[in-house]
Formats: structure tokens, C-alpha cells, sequence
């Protein structure tokens, strides 16, 4: 397993960004991985070398890389409740600021960096995000069709958009919320929002679940969750990236 920081040249910059690949010499499907508002650390990086090791070139840009090189802000190595609040009250004005238009330039960035590599192979590839990054995923397949085989996001704010921009999807999906994250009336709306794309899709809750559970650096986490979120991202990525 490879693994290394690169830098993404962007209309605003470079953004650093950390990749993981089985192997130098061949060709792997490419993923794009958003992480969620605490950023590029360790469990981050822990989770795209686990990605890599099932045949991925797997890229996690710092979306955050305007105000700096990650970590953005200085964390813990555990992000528990009591620091939580404190984190967030930093994180936060970065978040405002990511705006969508932002977003979608370093989205074309991401994707050019991620297809250029010489690891990665032609074709489509997958977009996969969690918590903020979840809603990221969904922008970047949005805006580029014929690009995004699938996506993937982890309780994130996915319909944020609206339902203007879900039924803009075409890649295979794969939506997983903590329970408290949507109420089932709203879980209603969000899937028949993404129906009406004609997509193939699965969007479900993992029961018992708080905000944060794949993160093992949070309060937040769930082992079992955690692998179930493996037992749903993987088969998406073998059904949609395997002719590449």
C-alpha cells in the first residue's frame, strides 16, 4: 500500500490533499473521498488506505486548503463532546464560507487532478463524502454526469440542495444516515426526491446511530456502523467501477 500528500492546482490556489493506492505500475479505478469538517488526520487517512486496499486510487482533498495546509485547525487526538462545541466554533466560519460555487470549481479540479494520475484508470469514477463531504459528493456527481459512476454519503447533508439537484443525479447511489439525522418524514421526501432521478438507489438509516458514526476519533462512532458503511460503499464501487 502507497500512500502520500499531494498538492491540486485550483482557480484559487493549490489544495493539499492525501492519496492511497494499492501499488506503482498499474491502473486503479479512482475515487474522490470528501472528508468531513474536522478534515484531512489520522482517521481519515486510515480509512482511504482501507479503500485503496480493495483496488482504489483513493484522493481526499483538504477542501478547507484556502485558510491552510491540514489540519486546518489545531485537534485533539480524540474530538470528544467536551471539546466539540470549541472545534465547531472555529470549524464553522470555514463551512459558511465553502459556498456552492466554491465548491464545484474545486470539484473540476479534484476530478482533472484525480484522472490525470497515472495510477488511475480511464473512465468514471466515484465520489464518496462524509458529514459536510457527503453533500460535497453530491454537487461534484451533479455537475459532472458523464464523469461520476456513483456516489456515496455518510451522514451528510445531502439534500441540502434541494430536490432540484437530486433529481439531477445519474450515477448509482448510496445514501446512509444516523437515526437522528432525518426525521421519516423527511427521509420520505429525500428518497422520493432522488427517485424521481431514475436512479438507482439505496438510502436507509442505520439504527442506533448518532451524527459522526463512521469517524473512530469521535464521541460519535459505531464499530458496527462503521463496517456496515464497508458493506455498502464497497459493492457500490465493484458494481459501478469494475470495467474500468
Amino acid at each position: 500500500m502507497l500512500s502520500t500528500m499531494l498538492h491540486i492546482p485550483t482557480t484559487d490556489g493549490q489544495a493539499d490533499a492525501f492519496a492511497a493506492f494499492p501499488d506503482r505500475g498499474k491502473r486503479y479505478p479512482g475515487v474522490l473521498m470528501y472528508p468531513d469538517g474536522f478534515g484531512i488526520r489520522p482517521v481519515l487517512r486510515e480509512m482511504a488506505r482501507e479503500l485503496a486496499g480493495h483496488g482504489y486510487y483513493v484522493l481526499v482533498p483538504n477542501i478547507f486548503y484556502r485558510t491552510g495546509t491540514a489540519p486546518v485547525i489545531a485537534l485533539p487526538e480524540h474530538i470528544g463532546d467536551e471539546v466539540r462545541t470549541t472545534v465547531f466554533e472555529q470549524l464553522m466560519p470555514l463551512i459558511e464560507a465553502h459556498s456552492a460555487e466554491r465548491a464545484l470549481r474545486d470539484a473540476d479540479a479534484y476530478l482533472r487532478f484525480l484522472t490525470d494520475q497515472p495510477e488511475v484508470c480511464a473512465g468514471p469514477v466515484a465520489v464518496t463524502g462524509y458529514c459536510i463531504g457527503g453533500l460535497l459528493a453530491v454537487r461534484t456527481a451533479v455537475a459532472h454526469p458523464g464523469e461520476v459512476a456513483a456516489v456515496a454519503g455518510f451522514h451528510g447533508p445531502v439534500g441540502a440542495d434541494g430536490p432540484d439537484s437530486l433529481r439531477r443525479l445519474t450515477g448509482e447511489v448510496y445514501f446512509a444516515h444516523a437515526e437522528a439525522d432525518l426525521t421519516p418524514e423527511a427521509l420520505a421526501e429525500l428518497n422520493q426526491k432522488v427517485e424521481a432521478s431514475g436512479v438507482t438507489y439505496t438510502s436507509e438509516v442505520y439504527p442506533g446511530t448518532v451524527h459522526g458514526f463512521t469517524m473512530s476519533d469521535t464521541d460519535a462512532f459505531d464499530s458496527a456502523a462503521l463496517q456496515r458503511h464497508w458493506d455498502g460503499l464497497l459493492p457500490l464501487l465493484d458494481r459501478t467501477l469494475a470495467d474500468n
